[in-house]
């Protein structure tokens, strides 16, 4: 099993609910302001300089990709990647804290952004590009999962392969991956050819539900019925990174997809 220290990485990777959290978050305190853009870093200069005092008309979240929408049709484009941290303050400033690659200020609050993998500005075609390359994403309200699975339906890629891929479902991370596929007793090695409608369907609406509390929770909370709690909830799941399954009590296996640990009860998930 993954070590204590290899656990909590795992956990902090961000997942698509963070960064709808973000958007939302952001919209509400920069949204139908002129903002002012610097960094501190110094990393992201000649970005900042150029959207530095434009109107902020909206941000929004595409799967793991964080949009602020500027009325210059510009767009400052956000990919936290494994380590990119996101912190919201408010006014007055303060002295950044680590490597802020960009802050984004407001007259009430400012938003610190440290370690994205992307932080580019992008103009109208360049913004279309990129919101065309991205999968349907469960959380947004326009998202089509009829194009997710004729994606998923023409691959032999196994399935736990496939709902990570952002270009087939934006969104669903490393913890959601293996908590979804659990709670729908789909074995995460089948082809995704072999899934048929009525599954796919069960694997999008509990992604969906799953994520919306994600957003709500500010946290992976995966287990049904779970107690509020008079403090921030913590993640809780049902067997990532775990030794048994709370369903049979059967061991959980770990098994690498892509580099990154995914976990299996394979009496609860019959492999192919």
């Amino acid at each position: 099993m993954p070590t204590k220290k290899q656990r909590s990485l795992e956990t902090k990777l961000p997942e698509g609910h963070t960064i709808h959290r973000a958007a939302r978050d952001h919209r509400r305190i920069l949204a139908g302001s002129t903002l002012e853009v610097v960094s501190p870093q110094g990393r992201f200069s000649e970005g900042a300089n150029i959207i530095s005092g434009q109107f902020c008309l909206t941000v929004e979240a595409f799967g793991k990709h964080l949009l602020y929408k500027f009325e210059n049709n510009l767009t400052l484009h956000i990919h936290l990647g494994l380590f990119g941290r996101i912190s919201k303050n408010k006014q007055p400033l303060r002295e950044p804290r680590g490597a802020v690659r960009v802050r984004l200020i407001s007259q009430t609050h400012f938003v610190d952004i440290n370690g994205p993998t992307i932080c580019r500005v992008l103009n109208d075609n360049e913004t279309k590009a990129l919101i065309n390359r991205i999968g349907p994403d469960v959380l947004r309200p326009d998202a089509n999962p009829d194009l997710a699975f004729e994606r998923i339906t023409k691959s032999k890629a196994p399935i736990g392969r496939l709902i990570m891929d952002q270009s087939v479902i934006a969104g669903i991370g490393n913890i959601y991956r293996s908590e979804i596929l659990w709670r729908q007793s789909v074995h995460p090695e089948i082809p995704g050819k072999e899934i048929d409608r009525g599954t796919f369907d069960r694997i999008w609406d509990d992604a969906k539900t799953l994520l919306k509390i994600g957003v709500k929770k500010n946290a992976i909370v995966t287990v049904d019925a779970v107690q509020p709690s008079k403090t921030r909830y913590g993640e809780r799941v049902n067997i990532f990174a775990k030794e048994k399954c709370p369903r049979c009590e059967g061991s959980i296996r770990r098994l690498e997809i892509n580099g990154r640990n995914a976990f299996v009860c394979e009496i609860c998930q019959i492999p192919p």
